[in-house]
């Protein structure tokens, strides 16, 4: 594979810092004409609590939540948007719907907001997308999530916090993992050729493929002079060194 994949491009730093500030604009609106946004979060298992799905991602209690999201956000995503751009889109908008239905279903009977739901997503993609691929670039930048966010699988357990939303944590995680395995990277996967796959491969030069015939049956046939004379001049050359008994004396 080739690293022309990654191109640097105005939407690596123009997409998180976009969302970041929108964010902002959305806590200051709140602050500054006293909007009650929280009963636009999630509340699960009620019809009208559907609507913290698309709404609660952009709604935070403090500005300390909103601090505490704003950093994870504008590394991951311009992460992802320069590792994988051709996910993106599909990543952050079905993973807010995802993550926001499987709180919906499972979450306690409160108000989830917040957007470290899409957060854990975007951990988990990389994170599991990047062992995935094998790509030597994508697994460092797998083991650089680890390090940088590895603390945060803790949040995905309930009983560790329970000012946050974990079920919001856990449904982000799987959501993430789930993506990796619907959406293919094939840019970034490096085939295997084998040499009887090569287009210039000439079966009558090779001395394993002589044993075989054109319909692929093994030939029985004790390998002729030529073959051994071609098996060790084809070998490095071994040479020997002797030397004389009164040598090694007069060593001695």
């Amino acid at each position: 594979m080739s690293d022309t994949n990654f191109k640097f491009s105005n939407s690596v730093i123009g997409l998180p810092l976009f969302f970041v500030l929108f964010l902002w604009i959305i806590y200051w609106m709140q602050i500054r004409f006293d909007f009650d946004f929280y009963q636009y979060g999630i509340y699960p298992r009620e019809i009208l609590g559907l609507r913290g799905v698309l709404f609660s991602p952009f709604i935070h209690e403090n500005l300390e939540h909103l601090y505490n999201n704003s950093i994870p956000l504008l590394i991951l995503l311009a992460a992802i948007q320069f590792f994988y751009p051709k996910q993106t889109f599909g990543v952050i908008v079905y993973g807010i719907l995802f993550s926001g239905l499987i709180t919906w279903m499972v979450g306690r009977s409160n108000f989830h907001i917040g957007a470290s739901g899409l957060i854990y997503v975007l951990v988990s993609f990389i994170f599991f997308k990047g062992i995935q691929t094998r790509y030597y670039r994508l697994v460092a930048l797998s083991l650089t999530v680890v390090i940088l966010y590895g603390g945060m699988i803790w949040y995905v357990f309930p009983d560790v916090d329970q000012s946050i939303s974990w079920e919001g944590h856990l449904g982000g995680f799987i959501t993430g993992f789930a993506f990796t395995l619907f959406y293919k990277t094939p840019e970034y996967t490096k085939p295997i050729v084998y040499d009887w796959q090569r287009p210039d491969f000439d079966p009558s030069t090779d001395s394993f493929m002589k044993h075989f015939d054109e319909n692929g049956n093994f030939v029985n046939s004790s390998p002729d002079e030529e073959d051994i004379m071609d098996y060790f001049s084809s070998s490095h050359p071994v040479n020997y060194i002797v030397t004389k008994k009164t040598d090694l004396e007069d060593e001695i």
